[in-house]
């Protein structure tokens, strides 16, 4: 879980700006409750918006 907050805060000085929605879908992916296939699909819907 400390690699997510690492990769999450590195992203954000590359401009990115989480949102609770994905900040909760990065969650999910990572304690297991999304798989992978499942991540890649909300990212293409942009769900974490």
């Amino acid at each position: 879980m400390e690699s997510t907050s690492n990769a999450l805060g590195s992203n954000m000085f590359d401009g990115y700006e989480p949102t609770p929605k994905g900040i909760e879908i990065i969650r999910n992916y990572v304690t297991g409750i999304i798989t992978l296939t499942e991540l890649v699909t909300f990212a293409k819907e942009k769900a974490f918006v």
